[in-house]
């Protein structure tokens, strides 16, 4: 389905209401490039989870783990060299601790994600600021 965001906000809300028909144990699959509103989106899926504090992109620490009544794991694998060096970090694990995880730069390591991953797709929308956001794999309430 696809749904169209003006604003930071909207994407934030898309991603609340994500995280209402998400189980534990989900992946979701990020697609889209930079500034496209990833971290936003996390943001909410965070909320909707039971997450109420600070969620930054882990560019840097590739994970970060937010601890709520479903745990969110965020994950960003930019930097790594494929689906092998996902597992390294121990992606098993994590898929494991019946939590949700959030994969920004998934077409990096598609080879890795379980078969009912729920897709979401970022691109621009007709104004600078608005984004095209598409969910695959998931039916929002």
């Amino acid at each position: 389905m696809e749904y169209f965001s003006a604003s930071e906000a909207e994407t934030e809300a898309l991603g609340c209401r994500l995280a209402a028909v998400l189980t534990p144990g989900a992946v979701v699959a990020y697609c889209g490039g930079l500034g496209m509103g990833k971290t936003a989106f996390t943001r909410g899926l965070a909320r909707g989870l039971g997450y109420a504090g600070r969620v930054t992109s882990p560019t840097f620490t590739l994970v970060n783990e937010y601890l709520a009544p479903i745990p969110l794991f965020h994950f960003d694998v930019y930097r790594l060299e494929g689906p092998d060096a996902l597992f390294d970090i121990g992606w098993d694990d994590y898929l494991d601790r019946g939590g949700v995880c959030a994969v920004e730069w998934s077409e990096r390591i598609t080879a890795a994600l379980p078969e009912d991953t729920v897709f979401v797709r970022f691109r621009r929308g007709e104004a600078d600021t608005s984004r095209v956001i598409t969910i695959e794999g998931a039916t929002l309430l």
